[in-house]
């Protein structure tokens, strides 16, 4: 008789055990699919942020109150420059995506950490423009026109220098928790934000600077 209880409980152990896993994964795999959903309504949000900027800048386009103008000062070969180390930090961020996928973690931090390098390589030499502009007497309030470039260009600066922050922290806890499953999810969200950033600039350089030198 009790052989048989035996028998007859530890199926139901698995079962519920079993059953159990199925459960926390699904869970996890909603709160995944959520917070990935939450982070596309922010991307809509900047996107809102972003086409209020241009549409400011617009209106100042052609408002320079008799001072500097932006065709003295503009150098697109410079921005050019800028493009190409942030479309660059575009692919290499894919491939640690890909190394991440297969869960090579010694190669996703390769290509992460070379994401990083070009990132805050744009960084600097859009703060080496942005002091030689204001050297030339092209500062934040030397006319509507140039108020509005700083508002845009700065404002897609600080999301750069965020996004560098949140891949340091991520850094972090990559080294500590390997591939959890949210770490997952913030690569992917890092992921999104960091391309989103890439159309945003491609933007930049066409309506900012390409226009301003035509």
């Amino acid at each position: 008789m009790t052989t048989e209880v035996k028998h007859t409980f530890e199926p139901n152990v698995a079962a519920q055990s079993h059953g159990g896993h199925d459960h926390d994964d699904h869970d996890h795999h909603d709160y995944a699919g959520d917070t990935i959903f939450g982070f596309w309504i922010y991307i809509l949000s900047d996107c809102l942020l972003f086409g209020t900027l241009f549409a400011v800048f617009a209106v100042f386009s052609n408002s320079f109150a008799g001072q500097i103008e932006p065709t003295e000062l503009f150098n697109l070969t410079f921005v050019a420059g800028e493009t190409a180390l942030l479309l660059l930090s575009s692919f290499t961020f894919g491939m640690a995506m890909l190394k991440a996928n297969k869960e090579d973690m010694k190669g996703m931090l390769k290509w992460l950490g070379i994401t990083f390098a070009l990132g805050l390589s744009f960084l600097v030499m859009e703060l080496y423009e942005f002091w030689h502009f204001s050297n030339e007497g092209a500062t934040f309030h030397s006319s509507a026109y140039w108020s509005s470039f700083y508002a845009l260009v700065a404002t897609h600066g600080l999301h750069v220098f965020a996004g560098l922050i949140w891949m340091t922290v991520l850094f972090v806890h990559f080294k500590r928790d390997g591939f959890s499953e949210d770490n997952k999810t913030r690569l992917a969200c890092l992921s999104l934000f960091w391309h989103f950033l890439d159309v945003i600039w491609i933007c930049v350089f066409s309506v900012v600077y390409l226009m301003g030198v035509l």
